[in-house]
């Protein structure tokens, strides 16, 4: 759970302060947007590295070793010098990524029959997180003369608590990789050359496109519809708590439906933000469902997809591998998501095309999910 804490605070707390640091540095916008989207690009690019450093190093070292460069890259996004910016957000991204692929392994590992529950956990952990780091930025911020170079280096002391709670775990016997290994065969097959490792890396990436087109433009379609900027904006925090409460109501159920997959649950998730979408398109003034049946339905299938890395792994060597293939493809393709949805609307002039567009991706999500849900493991 302290690892999991450390995997959003340092981005969401970015996107309150931007205007500050544009100002305070002398940045462009487009640097400005740059410095909010490199941790995603990150996230992709070192997800295809970090599943080397688990079978190198282990978990705990990896988790460790990644915990310090985000501490780092937290400190040094916060000097004043513009270089440590750039440095800095770049071992955050790295660090985080890292993270991001390690998780899964440990959970694998540690909690075999409680994979759905614990990622269920973990995630609403993250995200809880995340919502506090966005909600204190701007206060913080306004407390001490240094402004948003102390609500940024702040959180620098959350990896710190991670690490000396990690640490320990390094120490000879006491190390779970020595109690695990026994339990990887010398030679496993490898999720790229798996047609069930490509169906979860295709859920994953279609899932993450949905919601990270949704996060950047909701807010805009809401106030299309007839709801003020300042609303808009608030829902966006009813959205984060109700997929707080969903990540863990979603662990459960997935948990429960070991035995005969989980096909049927990423059809129940999918329908909710589906209907989401659907309503605001022929009702927007109903907002409150809509974004209830929005963060529930978004929150659970992310879930979901995070489960299927442990799920559809036989040890957690190969739930890493399975992760960092999801990962690296599934932000990849989220990248193009707000872009794409961005561009329709500005050749449509209105939201409705967007929107439909967003429901089209349904269904070769829904097809993804209901494959990769089926109970059989990759090899």
């Amino acid at each position: 759970m302290a690892i999991a804490a450390n995997l959003r605070a340092a981005i969401t707390v970015v996107g309150p302060l931007a205007d500050d640091v544009a100002a305070d540095l002398a940045l462009s916008a487009a640097q400005v947007s740059l410095l909010v989207s490199m941790p995603l690009v990150c996230f992709g690019a070192f997800a295809l590295v970090a599943p080397r450093l688990t079978a190198r190093w282990g978990v705990e070292t990896t988790s460790v070793v990644a915990l310090a460069a985000l501490a780092v890259g937290v400190v040094a996004r916060s000097a004043p010098w513009v270089p440590a910016l750039w440095g800095g957000t770049l071992l955050v991204g790295a660090g985080i990524a890292t993270l991001n692929v390690a998780l899964p392994a440990m959970v694998k590992r540690d909690f075999p029959a409680h994979v759905g529950r614990m990622t269920g956990v973990y995630s609403a952990t993250q995200s809880t997180f995340a919502a506090v780091a966005a909600v204190v930025a701007v206060p913080l911020a306004g407390v001490h003369p240094s402004g948003w170079r102390l609500a940024f280096g702040v959180w620098a002391g959350l990896a710190l608590v991670a690490i000396g709670l990690v640490a320990p775990q390094l120490r000879g016997a006491r190390r779970p990789d020595a109690r695990a290994a026994a339990a990887v065969p010398p030679a496993w097959r490898p999720p790229w050359r798996s047609a069930l490792g490509w169906q979860v890396a295709c859920y994953m990436g279609l899932q993450s496109t949905f919601y990270y087109s949704v996060i950047t433009w909701w807010p805009s379609v809401e106030a299309d519809g007839g709801v003020g900027a300042g609303a808009a904006g608030a829902h966006q925090g009813v959205l984060q708590v109700v997929g707080i409460v969903a990540s863990l109501v979603a662990g459960r159920l997935i948990d429960r439906s070991r035995p005969r997959g989980q096909s049927r649950l990423v059809v129940v998730f999918s329908s909710l933000s589906t209907l989401a979408v659907v309503g605001q398109l022929v009702a927007p003034g109903w907002w409150a469902a809509w974004i209830m049946l929005l963060g529930a339905g978004t929150a659970a299938v992310f879930v979901t997809g995070l489960s299927f890395f442990g799920l559809r792994a036989e040890h957690h060597a190969q739930a890493a591998a399975l992760s960092g293939m999801a990962q690296a493809f599934g932000y990849g393709l989220a990248a193009l998501g707000p872009v794409t949805i961005g561009a329709l609307h500005d050749v449509t002039q209105g939201w409705t095309w967007p929107l439909l567009a967003l429901l089209a991706l349904k269904v070769p999500e829904v097809a993804c999910g209901v494959l990769a849900g089926r109970a059989r493991v990759v090899g």
